[in-house]
């Protein structure tokens, strides 16, 4: 059976890879717009939505960019790694919510558990980081024990 950290990072990878699947869609999606327009317009109008129709290609390619940077960032956790007090790649089971500190990813759903998975620079991740089990951290105005790391 694969460990927790392996099936969680496969979930995340998938997230990401969706949300770039979806942008790269979106992307051809704005080709085809601006190959009607360019045989359909003419003038004024069709400056302008030429204009906005690349500020949106640009927009959506920073975000692949962005994506790939998560993708990168994924790369950098060992899925074998075990951890005795929180830090980037652990996995934080509490009293509460359970957390992945990887990426922003939100909820990963693994064997009927919800995991957030959230950025290092989060706040809750810093609530977290230098933590062990058996600490407590707050949350909301809410006081979580944590309960394991891995």
């Amino acid at each position: 059976m694969e460990s927790l950290k392996s099936e969680l990072l496969k979930l995340a990878n998938s997230y990401v890879e969706e949300r770039i699947k979806i942008l790269h869609n979106n992307i051809n999606n704005l080709k085809e717009a601006l190959k009607l327009e360019t045989k359909c317009s003419m003038g004024d109008k069709y400056e302008t939505d030429r204009a906005m129709l690349h500020l949106e290609f640009e927009k959506l390619s920073g975000q692949i960019e962005q994506y790939g940077q998560l993708k990168k960032t994924l790369n950098h956790i060992e899925s074998q790694s075990q951890h005795t007090e929180v830090k980037f790649g652990s996995i934080i089971k509490t009293d509460g919510p359970n957390y992945f500190i990887a990426i922003p990813a939100g909820i990963l759903k693994y064997e009927g558990e919800d995991y957030y998975s959230v950025g290092y620079q989060t706040p809750v991740a810093k609530q977290l980081i230098g933590k062990k089990a058996g600490d407590n951290f707050e949350l909301n105005a809410k006081t979580f024990k944590i309960n394991e790391v891995i």
